[in-house]
């Protein structure tokens, strides 16, 4: 009798554990699921940068990896085994893959061949035209710590494979001054090569247009002769004030203003054209972001001068009724920053039915001013006509007129591709052959 009990015991205490926990994992699943479907649906589920790729075979469908994600909703569970839900939103912090316990997870870009959108490259970032290479996000890898790492280890190949001071022309050109850029004109200097920065904006790349204190995930890493970035977050002004500080410590040879036309080979080495300029290299680092010039909507009254393309300081906005069109994380910062300044009235115009693409931070923002009123969003809205005081959406409900006083466009760029093809350089979807 006493052991019937003890077992009737244990049998009960292991269904009150079992059952919830099994009603719960099926719940989750079915949730991962839909919104796995809704991401297929929406076309976001394909990432633009790296990416977990999950070998099916040693998961095991534990979740540790889908709960490690800082950006969130990127993995789930579907069927059992962990499945990239919204690609769009992966940054590669490659959490899932540390937190793993059966070392399932690989956080890369896969396999490029096939992608139209990442130039064809061998293990040294060099592309189809030899001594030319690729550094940085237009290489398909986001953030800071990738950038600076790939951008020594492309100069550091370069160093050990030319003579330095060769027929009067620089031993590097280095097109861009982000993070990519600087890291390879650092280590250029490490090896003693003459090396020249050519940039259209300025010295910190595509930080410089974000808003004011907007805060920069970062992993630690060394820069080169400069020394750690440790935090796991900066502002922008914190390394902005670190670039102006490499660039006068270590006088690195930079002209702003230089857009690349175009990129030649000449002899043993290259001849690349500016807007402004031409010159020579033995080799030469294209270390470019991947948005390019702004996307423009193309609707009457864009060319307004009311009408802009970045956020630099959202304080120099208040008392204004300001429209913001687009659903990305720019969009939604510039909301958060402009929503904080007094007497504006921030309205979102997004083309899709929900954010679907927002970082995690910027998420749990954005849904408490819209929760409070301070932020207004029209889904399934699309501008038609830009005017001095107004402006007209298109939306499910008919044509919608707002008061504005400016409108902030975030519908993304135009990657610098064509112009990369132009020079010859090899992208996916087709037979292709790498330099060795």
């Amino acid at each position: 009798m006493e052991s019937q009990i003890i077992w009737f015991s244990t049998i009960v205490l292991i269904a009150l554990i079992f059952i919830p926990y099994v009603i719960k994992f099926r719940k989750r699943q079915k949730h991962d699921y839909e919104r796995h479907q809704e991401a297929v649906a929406l076309d976001a589920d394909k990432p633009i940068a790296q990416y977990p790729q999950i070998d099916i075979m040693k998961c095991i469908g534990c979740g540790t990896c889908v709960m490690a994600c800082p950006e969130g909703d990127v993995l789930g569970i579907v069927h059992g085994k962990s499945a990239v839900i919204n690609g769009l939103k992966c940054v590669g912090h490659a959490r899932c893959a540390e937190v793993c316990p059966v070392n399932a997870i690989t956080v890369g870009l896969g396999d490029i061949s096939a992608r139209d959108d990442i130039p064809l490259m061998n293990d040294a970032n060099e592309t189809n035209l030899p001594g030319l290479y690729i550094a940085g996000e237009l290489g398909g890898l986001a953030l800071i710590k990738n950038a600076i790492s790939r951008g020594k280890r492309v100069v550091d190949h370069i160093a050990a494979d030319i003579l330095p001071g060769q027929n009067e022309m620089y031993d590097i050109i280095v097109i861009g001054a982000g993070p990519a850029g600087i890291s390879a004109a650092l280590t250029a200097k490490q090896h003693d090569l003459s090396c020249l920065i050519l940039d259209q904006q300025g010295f910190g790349g595509t930080i410089l247009q974000y808003p004011r204190k907007k805060v920069v995930m970062t992993h630690p890493v060394e820069i080169p002769l400069y020394g750690w970035l440790n935090k796991q977050e900066y502002t922008k002004e914190e390394l902005l004030a670190i670039w102006n500080e490499i660039h006068r410590k270590f006088k690195l040879n930079i002209k702003i203003g230089e857009k690349l036309e175009h990129v030649r080979r000449k002899g043993n080495g290259f001849h690349v054209q500016t807007n402004k300029n031409s010159y020579s290299a033995q080799r030469v680092v294209l270390a470019l972001g991947r948005r390019g010039t702004p996307r423009k909507l193309n609707v009457p009254g864009e060319e307004s001068a009311k009408v802009m393309y970045k956020l630099i300081d959202a304080e120099s906005y208040q008392n204004n009724h300001i429209l913001i069109v687009g659903g990305g994380d720019s969009a939604v910062e510039a909301a958060i920053g402009l929503s904080m300044q007094p007497g504006n009235s921030i309205t979102i115009s997004y083309r899709k039915a929900k954010f679907f693409r927002l970082k995690k931070k910027n998420q749990q923002n954005i849904s408490e001013l819209i929760a409070t009123g301070k932020v207004r969003v029209i889904y399934n809205s699309n501008v038609i006509k830009i005017s001095h005081e107004s402006v007209e959406l298109s939306t499910h409900d008919g044509v919608q007129r707002l008061q504005n006083d400016y409108v902030l466009i975030f519908a993304g760029g135009e990657p610098p591709f064509k112009r990369l093809k132009d020079i010859g350089i090899e992208f996916g979807g087709e037979e292709k052959s790498v330099a060795a």
